[in-house]
C-alpha cells in the first residue's frame, strides 16, 4: 500500500527550506519535554547521594527509572500515535512532563524524611518516563506526518537534535538554578516547561490517520529486533555517560562536571547538522559503522582520563560516535513496515534505547562498586565495539537480502 502522506508531500511543502520549518516546528515539543529532562539530570544523583543520603546503586535507580518507564510505555506510546493521532499522543506526554515537575516540588518539600522524598523522586521519574515516550514517537509521527515520508531521515536527525542540544542545555541550566533556588526550582521549571508545550502544541493542526494494516506490536518488535539491538550497544555509552559522569568528576575533585554533558550535546547537535545527510548518500549501515567506531574511541579516552581536558575530549569523541547511530539504524528499521504502522515501529525500535539505559544505571553501579568509576567506560566502550560487529553482519545480511530480490 502507498503511503498518502508521501503522495502528497508536495502540496504540503512550499519551498525548498519548507520541510525544515515544518520539522522544526513539531520537533519543539521534543525540545521542551527533553529540556525537562536535562534540568534535573545533573542534580538528581547528588541531590540522592548527598542531601538524601542514598548510596550510587540507588542513585543509578533513580535516573534509570525514568527509561525503565519509558520502555513500559513505549509500545503504548506506538499505538496511540498510530491510533489517536500522533498530536494527541505529544500533548498527553507534554502534561505528564508537568506533573512529573509536580513531584520534584514534592520532594523538595520533603528533604527533610529522606524516604518520603526519595519516594517523590521516583514517582516524578516515572511519570516522566511515560511523557519521554509519548512526546517522542508522537513528534517524529508528526513530523513525518507533516513533510512525507521520504524525509524520514531529516525528521529522526532534527528531533535527535532537539533531544541532546535540550540536554545538553538543560544540565548546566539545572545546576545553576538548584545553586541559585534550590532544588525547589527544578520542580518549578518542569512545571512551566510542560505547560508552556502543552498550550503551543494544543494550537497546532493535526495530522491525517493513516489507515490500513496495522502489523501486531509482537511483528513490528520482531523486524526492528536487529537494529534495535546496535542501538542498544550504543545508548550504553550515553547511559553511564549521563548517569555517573558528575560522580566521576566528584571522586577525581574535579570541577565543572556538568561541562562534560554540555560538550556531548553540543558535539551530538553539531554533526546532527553537519553529516545527517550522508544517511541518504552513503547508506545507513556505513554511517552506524563510523559511528559506533568514534563513539568506542571517545569511550576508551573517558576510561584512561588522568584529567578533565581528556575527559572533555572523550565527551566529545562520544557525542560525535552516538550521534547519527539512531538515525542511521533507525531508516532501516522504520522502512520494514508499512506507513500505518510506523508509530509503532517507532516506539519498538526505541524500546532498545530504554532497555539499554533502564539496565545501565544499576548494573554500572554494581560495576562501580567493585571495580571505581573508569571501568563503566571501558565497558561500555565494548558495546559499541560490538555495534560495529552488528552493523557488518547486518549490511552483509541485507545486500544478500537485496540480491536475491533481484535474483
Amino acid at each position: 500500500m502507498s503511503d498518502p502522506l508521501a503522495s502528497n508531500a508536495d502540496t504540503t511543502v512550499g519551498s525548498q527550506h519548507a520541510p525544515t520549518l515544518q520539522i522544526v516546528s513539531v520537533v519543539l515539543f521534543t525540545f521542551l519535554c527533553y529540556l525537562s529532562i536535562g534540568i534535573p539530570l545533573a542534580v538528581l544523583p547528588p541531590y540522592v547521594h548527598t542531601d538524601l543520603g542514598y548510596g550510587s546503586v540507588v542513585a543509578g535507580l533513580a535516573i534509570s527509572l525514568q527509561y525503565v518507564a519509558t520502555l513500559l510505555s513505549r509500545p503504548h506510546a506506538g499505538r496511540m500515535a498510530d491510533t489517536i493521532g500522533p498530536k494527541r499522543t505529544v500533548v498527553y506526554g507534554l502534561i505528564a512532563c508537568g506533573v512529573s515537575g509536580a513531584f520534584l516540588l514534592l520532594a523538595a518539600l520533603f528533604t527533610a524524611k529522606p524516604w518520603l522524598s526519595l519516594v517523590a523522586v521516583l514517582a516524578s521519574r516515572a511519570v516522566l518516563g511515560f511523557g519521554e515516550s509519548c512526546v517522542g514517537t508522537g513528534a517524529i509521527t508528526w513530523g513525518i506526518g507533516r513533510v512525507g515520508a521520504q524525509h524520514t531521515a531529516k525528521v529522526i536527525s532534527w528531533n535527535g537534535v532537539a533531544t541532546y542540544g535540550a540536554l545538553g542545555l538543560g544540565a548546566p541550566l539545572g545546576v545553576g538554578l538548584a545553586g541559585a533556588f534550590g532544588f525547589g526550582a527544578i520542580g518549578a521549571s518542569v512545571v512551566a516547561l510542560g505547560v508552556l508545550g502543552f498550550v503551543l502544541a494544543s494550537s497546532k493542526p493535526a495530522t491525517e490517520i493513516i489507515h490500513g494494516e496495522r502489523l501486531p506490536f509482537r511483528n513490528v518488535l520482531g523486524r526492528v529486533l536487529p537494529y534495535g539491538a546496535g542501538l542498544a550497544l550504543g545508548s550504553i555509552g550515553f547511559g553511564v555517560l549521563a548517569t555517573f559522569i558528575t560522580l566521576f568528576y566528584a571522586s577525581r575533585h574535579w570541577p565543572n562536571a556538568a561541562l562534560t554533558l554540555t560538550l556531548f550535546g553540543a558535539c551530538f547537535v553539531g554533526v546532527r547538522l553537519l553529516f545527517a545527510h550522508s544517511i541518504s548518500s552513503y547508506g545507513g549501515f556505513r554511517v552506524a559503522l563510523i559511528s559506533f567506531a568514534i563513539e568506542c574511541i571517545g569511550l576508551l579516552l573517558l576510561w584512561f582520563a588522568v584529567s578533565p581536558s581528556l575527559a572533555l575530549l572523550g565527551a566529545a569523541l562520544t557525542g560525535c560516535g552516538f550521534s547519527l547511530v539512531f538515525p542511521a539504524l533507525g531508516v532501516e528499521a522504520v522502512g520494514l513496515v508499512p506507513a500505518s504502522s510506523r508509530g509503532s515501529a517507532l516506539g519498538a525500535y526505541g524500546l532498545f534505547l530504554d532497555v539499554a539505559l533502564g539496565i545501565t544505571g544499576p548494573v554500572a553501579g554494581v560495576i562501580i562498586g567493585g571495580y571505581g568509576y573508569p571501568a563503566i567506560f571501558l565497558v561500555a566502550s565494548l558495546a559499541a565495539a560490538g555495534g560495529v560487529v552488528l552493523t557488518v553482519v547486518l549490511a552483509r545480511s541485507n545486500h544478500r537480502r537485496a540480491d536475491a530480490t533481484i535474483a
